[in-house]
């Protein structure tokens, strides 16, 4: 296989031009720079270069807020659903992840004082899920999906309570209640419509306790709720964001802004840029915000609404700094191309409410998926203080955080934590924890302080990656009776013979993704004349592809051999790593024995293989792209 991973990038003193350029930091969307000396824009005469220099911002106790993160930046363990996921969710006081896929499908995981373990999964919906919240106290937990239903489940007891049957399509809920309320409410927006209807979160009622339907002229695409202010913040598709009271009047609560006009709330409706996720601060005193199609991260003061922080995380930005030089890791071009490609992808429409911005339990930082991986940013320095997954073959988009202490709960200081009693450390031992989903991934991935990662062992088979509604049984006997396929290309058919008996689980493997059209359109990335023809990469470079169980298959050796032209086997990386790619060779390559799979060969079309063969390449990548336009299993 071509090369499989970009190698790490070795990270020296980092220059004012790392600061000054790495999140793109404005105050009010005019492009200014991060200084380093301050986090203030200079405006006016310049002082003399002999005058003192500006004192930098500090956060007191800094590190002591990060080593309360998980402190490997590598992801320890990956699980799997059925699907791809759609969110990711940590319960407050009751330390449960809840998982969803866009299949409908809900898993309860609870946390142990080290990791997670699975406790319970519903199939909650017959269709995709759109939206999820849970309560303030963590004991509620609702979905909405496209099956025109809300679901309530009870946390603790990890059980469905009730279904609430909508009349239209729901695009956004959110719990709306402080802790210890009598009532629980639910805020449900419309997909199509701009009303938003607040029901009994108890799911008791079928009928609305109350509807807002002048409060918004668009459909509403995100709301979040502040428990010190009981005041909800909902934001439309025309970028024009509100504040209200899920009770009594339901208008703007007196604890806020007077007027709308003194504060930055218009940024979204000038930007043409509706919030498509709202996070508060774990403190109340902020929130967070993300937006398309302008990609920028802006967090608030919630009290005033004015915009405290803006980060631009476009694609113009991303590439200006990248040619500049200036970007917080200096990719190689290839890989650049290649996360540049992912990050088109969460441009559609689908994906855009799965991305989220978090903050930490101290609310000084915030974390967001990127290009480079997830950074962690110091919002009072506006420095990027730590990036997780920055050498990880996804792109992360929902995220969700654990910091507490499932052995035994307390309340701890910062001064407590920062005089390194360790009787103290002991009794209160953390085990932080970064859960995020990754985009076009039924995976999630788990950032923990382990260390000591086995790539070969941290990505769990706890499913197998096939729709609920498959048929396992007609599936298998498919991969059985699977002889045969024809390979339609541009530049013709390729026939060939498959060796289930030899090299079963490569010949399910290619099977399964050919009829799933995995391969359709992908291109031959890599050709060596007189040796081979590679494709089967989704990615287009060598770098991509996964099989069908989500993880690295075994190798498969049998007495078949690389003693022809015209043999069909498993590109990899070394021993046991095959995924997805495949090459055809044109000559004997014995040396490739006992090294590559094999599991097919041609015996019709192989004219169309040296035609391939003999195109112009330029370091063995086709000129001009040839297309597997899609393989018919016979």
């Amino acid at each position: 296989m071509a090369q499989s991973e970009s190698p790490e990038h070795a990270h020296g003193k980092r220059t004012r031009g790392d600061f000054e350029n790495e999140t793109m930091v404005t105050k009010n969307g005019a492009g200014a720079h991060l200084e380093e000396s301050s986090s203030e824009d200079d405006i006016g005469p310049a002082l003399p270069s002999d005058a003192p220099k500006r004192k930098r911002r500090k956060l007191p106790y800094e590190k002591l807020y990060v080593n309360a993160l998980p402190s490997s930046p590598r992801y320890s363990k990956s699980l799997m659903h059925k699907d791809q996921l759609a969110f990711v969710t940590m319960t407050p006081y009751t330390d449960f992840l809840i998982t969803s896929s866009i299949d409908g499908v809900v898993k309860f995981w609870k946390k142990d004082p080290v990791g997670i373990e699975a406790v319970k999964e519903f199939k909650a919906h017959a269709g995709e899920i759109r939206s999820v919240s849970v309560s303030q106290e963590g004991r509620s937990f609702a979905t909405a999906g496209a099956d025109k239903t809300i679901k309530i489940f009870d946390v603790v007891n990890f059980d469905l309570i009730a279904i609430i049957q909508l009349e239209s399509a729901p695009r956004s809920i959110c719990y709306v209640h402080r802790r210890g309320a009598s009532i629980p409410l639910l805020a449900v927006s419309e997909e199509a419509g701009s009303s938003i209807k607040i029901y009994d979160g108890r799911g008791e009622r079928q009928e609305p306790v109350h509807v807002l339907s002048n409060l918004h002229r668009g459909p509403v695409t995100a709301m979040a709720y502040n428990s010190d202010f009981d005041c909800v913040l909902s934001a439309d598709e025309n970028g024009m964001m509100e504040y209200w009271r899920p009770s009594g009047s339901y208008e703007k609560p007196d604890n806020v802004w007077e007027y709308k006009s003194s504060t930055d709330l218009f940024e979204f409706k000038k930007a043409k840029s509706p919030p498509t996720s709202i996070v508060i601060s774990p403190s109340f005193t902020q929130f967070a915000t993300f937006s398309f199609p302008d990609r920028r991260v802006r967090v608030f003061d919630f009290a005033s609404g004015k915009l405290h922080r803006s980060y631009d995380e476009s694609i113009a930005t991303i590439t200006d700094m990248q040619q500049a030089g200036t970007a917080l890791q200096k990719l190689e071009d290839v890989e650049f191309g290649r996360r540049l490609a992912a990050e088109r992808e969460i441009e559609n429409p689908a994906l855009q409410n799965k991305i989220n911005v978090i903050f930490d339990e101290s609310s000084n930082f915030i974390m967001y998926g990127s290009l480079l991986g997830v950074k962690v940013i110091n919002t009072l320095t506006n420095r990027v203080v730590k990036v997780f997954g920055k050498d990880e073959p996804f792109r992360s988009l929902n995220l969700a955080l654990y910091q507490g202490q499932p052995q035994k709960k307390g309340v701890v200081t910062v001064s407590m934590a920062a005089s390194a009693n360790p009787l103290l450390q002991e009794a209160e031992e953390r085990d932080p924890m970064l859960v995020t989903t990754g985009s076009g991934k039924i995976r999630f991935y788990i950032f923990t302080n382990d260390e000591e990662i086995s790539r070969s062992t941290r990505d769990v088979q706890n499913e197998k990656p096939k729709h609920l509604n498959a048929h396992p049984q007609l599936e298998a006997k498919a991969a059985e009776t699977g002889s045969a396929a024809v390979i339609h290309t541009t530049y013709g058919d390729i026939h060939i013979r498959l060796f289930p008996e030899a090299a079963p689980k490569a010949v399910e493997n290619f099977v399964t993704h050919a009829k799933n059209g995995y391969y359709n359109n992908t291109i031959f990335h890599r050709i060596i004349r007189k040796f081979m023809i590679q494709g089967g990469d989704p990615l287009g470079d060598g770098t991509g592809g996964e099989s069908i169980w989500g993880r690295e298959f075994e190798d498969e050796f049998s007495t078949l051999k690389h003693d022809k032209p015209y043999t069909v086997s498993m590109a990899n990386a070394g021993p046991n790593t095959n995924a997805s790619q495949f090459f055809i060779t044109t000559e004997k390559t014995p040396w490739l024995d006992k090294k590559h799979t094999i599991f097919a060969r041609c015996h019709k079309g192989m004219d169309v293989v040296h035609k391939i063969e003999n195109v112009k390449v330029y370091k063995e990548k086709p000129v001009d792209d040839i297309k597997i336009v899609n393989i018919d299993i016979l």
